[in-house]
C-alpha cells in the first residue's frame, strides 16, 4: 500500500501549469510605474518612497505572506491535478456472498495443484482483506447449492468453511446458487421455490463468483440488489483430450459379444496422437491408437465378448484434466422387457414396435382400451409389472407403477394440462441431448393438428412446436411419463383419418425404438446400465425386495429403500465408477450399475473471460482486486480554504486605515 498519482494531463499542458508560480513571483518583481502626484505633505513622500523601494526591478524578494498562499493555491490544484490515492486489497462493500465453483471442471490441472485448490487459496485472501465490520457467507455449486457458512464476520470460520469444500463430478450451474444468494439480498422471493432462502430484511450484497465460467446464463434472473464480480480461475489456452461419448451395443453378428463405442476429443490448439485401453474386470483385453487434430474428434470402436462384467475404457492423454479419461460400463446376461400397447387399432406403431431390432429383447402385448374399463380383467394384465404401458388415445383409470407413453390423451393424474386445438403447428426445436429424442430429425413431418402441452414441473420438452410443446417427459415419483399432444389417427364421422405423416416417415421408427429403449428401461444394453454423475439412478430389482444397500466406488455403503414395484431410485451417484446394489439380509448381489463424469461441456475446459448475468455482462478480474482511495477532493477544499485566507489577507491590507 503507497500512495500513487494519475497522470491528467499531457507534456505541454505541464509546461503551462508550471508557468503559472513563476508568473506569480515575478509579478512580485515588477517595478510600478507611477504617475507623479503633487502631495501637501513630506510624510506622504515617505510613503511613497518606500512603496518605490518595494518595487524595484530584481531588488531581493521579501517575505510575503499573499505570495506564499497564492503559491500554496497554485501547488494544491497541480497536486490534484496528479490526482493522488492510495491502492488497497480491501474491497469495498460490507456484505458479500461468496460463491465458489466445486464442478467436474474445477479439479483442470491447468493452474497450480487444481483450479479449485486456486478458487479456494483466492477466497481465502479475499476474507482476509474484508473491512472488520464486513460479513460474508460462503455457498460451493456445482448443479446443486450448499451453503457452507451462513454470514458472520467471523474470519475463522469463513476460513475453514472454503477449505471444507470438496472437488465434486457433477456439471456446472449457477442457478441454484443464484437464487440462494438473491433470496438473502432480494424481497419478493417465491415461497413456492424449496431452494429459496429468505429473511426477514433483504440488504444489498456483493456476490463473489470463483469459477471458470463455463456454465450457461442464468435463464429469468434479475440481479436486484446483488453487485456480481467474477473472479477467473483457469487459463485461456488449457490442454485437454477427452471421452466424450461412450456406449456399449450387442453386436448384431455375434451372441454374446459387445460392441465398444468411444469417441475421443481435443479441446486443444495441437495435433495429438491418443491410446486408448479397454479393460474387463481390470484386465487389459484390448488397446489402440488414433489421431485426434485440434479440435476435432475421433471415434474408436472396440470388440468384447463377455456374459457378464464390467467394461473400462481408459484415454492415456496426459493432459490437464483426468476427470473424463476414463469411462466405465456394466454388461449382464440380457433380459427381456414388456411392453404393453392399449390402442384400437394403430398398425403403423405396433409395426414400429415390432421390428427385428426391438423384437430382440422386448414382448410386446397389445390390448384393446375396452379393456380399462374392466377393472379385474385390468387388474390381470399386471400393468405395474410391465416396463413401459403404451396408451393410443386411451387412459387408464390410474396410473400404473411403471414408465407410461400416451399418444393423443393425457394421464389421468391431473399433473398434465394442454391448450386448445391447433391447426397444422410447427415443429421449431428437438432435444437433441435427450436420449429418446437424439438425433431426430422432422423436417419433413406435417401435423394437421396438435393440443399443446403444459408439462408438469420438472418436465422436459423433447419437440417444441411454435404454439408450444408437441412431445414431452416429465417424473412421476420413481418413474417417467412421456406425452404425444396428437394422435398417429383420428375417428371422425368420415373413418380414422391420418392426423400426421410423420409414419410414413424413417423418423417415426427411429423414434419409437429409441422411446422404448429408454422408458422400457432396456437392461439388455449395458449402455443402460450407464448414468452420469449427479442423475438419479432408476432400477428395476426382482420382485419382493423392499430394501437394499449401496455400496459406492469408494467402498462405502448407503442404505436404500426399494418402492413402486420393486424399483430403486437412488441419488447418491456423485462419484464415477461402479456401483454394487446389494440384499441387507444375505449380503447377496443384486444388480451393477456404472456412473461416469462424460461430459462434452465440462470436458471443454478453456475459461470465460465474461458472464451473462441477469441482462448484465461482467467482466472477469484475475489476481488481487483492489480499490483506489483518492485525495484530490480533499485538495481542493484546502485550495479553496487557502485562498479564501488570502482573500481576508488581501483585504486587511487594502482596506483604509
Amino acid at each position: 500500500m503507497g500512495v500513487r498519482f494519475l497522470n491528467m494531463l499531457s507534456a505541454w499542458q505541464w509546461a503551462l501549469a508550471a508557468a503559472v508560480p513563476v508568473l506569480i513571483v515575478l509579478l512580485y518583481f515588477l517595478k510600478l510605474r507611477r504617475r507623479p502626484v503633487e502631495v501637501p505633505s513630506t510624510y506622504l513622500w515617505f510613503r511613497m518612497l518606500e512603496d518605490l523601494h518595494v518595487n524595484a526591478l530584481w531588488q531581493r524578494l521579501k517575505s510575503n505572506l499573499l505570495l506564499y498562499l497564492q503559491l500554496a493555491a497554485v501547488f494544491l490544484i497541480m497536486l490534484a491535478l496528479l490526482r493522488p490515492g492510495i491502492q488497497s486489497e480491501r474491497p469495498v462493500g460490507d456484505r458479500f456472498i461468496l460463491l465458489i465453483d466445486n464442478s467436474a471442471g474445477m479439479q483442470a490441472a491447468d493452474v497450480e495443484a487444481s483450479r479449485l485448490a486456486e478458487a479456494k487459496r483466492q477466497a481465502r485472501a479475499f476474507i482476509d482483506s474484508l473491512d472488520d465490520d464486513a460479513v460474508a457467507m460462503v455457498v460451493s455449486f456445482s448443479d446443486v447449492a450448499r451453503v457452507e457458512q451462513p454470514f458472520t464476520d467471523n474470519r475463522r470460520r469463513l476460513r475453514a468453511a472454503v477449505d471444507g469444500i470438496e472437488p465434486t463430478y457433477r456439471r456446472t450451474s449457477i442457478d441454484e446458487a443464484l437464487r440462494v444468494a438473491a433470496g438473502l439480498a432480494n424481497p419478493g422471493r417465491s415461497a413456492t421455490d424449496v431452494t429459496d432462502f429468505m429473511v426477514a430484511e433483504p440488504l444489498p450484497a456483493t456476490i463473489v463468483i470463483f469459477s471458470d465460467g463455463k456454465f450457461d446464463p442464468p435463464e429469468d434472473f434479475r440481479l436486484g440488489n446483488l453487485t456480481p464480480v467474477f473472479r477467473v480461475i483457469g487459463t485461456e489456452t488449457p490442454v485437454n483430450i477427452g471421452i466424450t461419448a461412450f456406449a456399449v451395443e450387442p453386436a448384431l453378428d455375434e451372441p454374446g459379444t459387445y460392441e465398444v463405442l468411444t469417441r475421443v476429443r481435443n479441446f486443444g490448439n495441437q495435433d495429438a496422437n491418443v491410446e486408448l485401453e479397454l479393460h474387463l474386470d481390470g484386465e487389459l483385453i484390448d488397446a489402440a491408437r488414433t489421431d485426434v487434430p485440434a479440435g476435432k474428434q475421433a471415434g474408436v470402436t472396440f470388440r468384447a465378448t463377455a456374459e457378464s462384467g464390467v467394461l473400462e475404457v481408459r484415454a492415456n492423454t496426459g493432459d490437464q484434466y483426468s476427470v473424463d479419461d476414463v469411462a466405465y460400463a456394466v454388461i449382464r446376461p440380457p433380459r427381456r422387457v414388456r411392453v404393453l400397447l392399449f390402442t384400437p387399432g394403430n398398425e403403423p406403431l405396433v409395426t414400429a414396435l415390432s421390428t427385428p431390432a426391438i423384437r430382440r429383447y422386448v414382448d410386446l402385448e397389445v390390448e384393446f382400451p375396452q379393456v380399462l374399463q374392466d377393472a379385474d380383467a385390468y387388474a390381470a394384465l399386471q400393468p405395474d409389472n410391465a416396463d413401459l404401458v403404451i396408451y393410443d388415445r386411451c387412459t387408464p383409470p390410474t396410473m400404473p407403477q411403471t414408465n407410461t407413453w400416451f399418444w393423443g390423451a393425457l394421464p389421468p393424474d391431473g399433473r398434465w394440462q394442454a391448450d386448445t386445438r391447433v391447426d397444422l403447428p410447427q415443429v421449431i426445436d428437438v432435444d437433441s441431448r435427450h436420449p429418446a429424442s437424439s438425433g431426430l430429425q422432422l423436417d419433413d413431418v406435417l401435423i394437421v393438428a396438435a393440443t399443446p402441452l403444459k408439462p408438469p414441473p420438472g418436465g422436459v420438452v423433447l419437440v417444441d412446436g411454435d404454439h408450444g410443446p408437441l412431445i414431452a417427459t416429465a417424473p412421476r415419483d420413481a418413474f417417467e411419463d412421456c406425452v404425444v399432444a396428437f394422435p398417429l389417427f383420428e375417428d371422425t364421422p368420415e373413418g380414422t383419418q391420418p392426423v400426421t405423416n410423420w409414419w410414413l416417415r424413417p423418423s417415426f421408427p427411429v423414434f419409437v425404438h429409441a422411446a422404448v429403449e429408454y422408458f422400457g428401461r432396456a437392461s439388455h444394453r449395458s449402455g443402460s446400465q450407464m448414468w452420469r454423475t449427479g442423475d438419479p439412478v432408476v432400477l428395476p430389482l426382482p420382485p419382493g425386495v423392499e430394501s437394499v444397500e449401496v455400496m459406492l466406488p469408494d467402498g462405502t455403503r448407503r442404505k436404500a429403500e426399494v418402492r413402486h414395484g420393486s424399483t430403486l431410485r437412488f441419488e447418491e451417484t456423485d462419484l464415477p465408477g461402479v456401483y454394487t446394489v446389494f440384499s441387507p439380509g444375505d449380503d447377496a448381489e443384486l444388480s451393477r450399475f456404472a456412473v461416469n463424469a462424460i461430459d462434452e461441456a465440462e470436458s471443454d475446459i478453456a475459461v470465460r473471460k465474461s458472464l451473462d448475468i441477469g441482462y448484465e455482462t461482467v467482466e472477469g478480474r484475475s489476481g488481487v482486486e483492489t480499490r483506489r482511495r483518492e485525495f484530490w477532493k480533499w485538495l481542493l477544499v484546502a485550495c479553496l480554504i487557502v485562498l479564501g485566507v488570502e482573500w481576508i489577507v488581501y483585504g486587511r491590507r487594502v482596506s483604509p486605515v
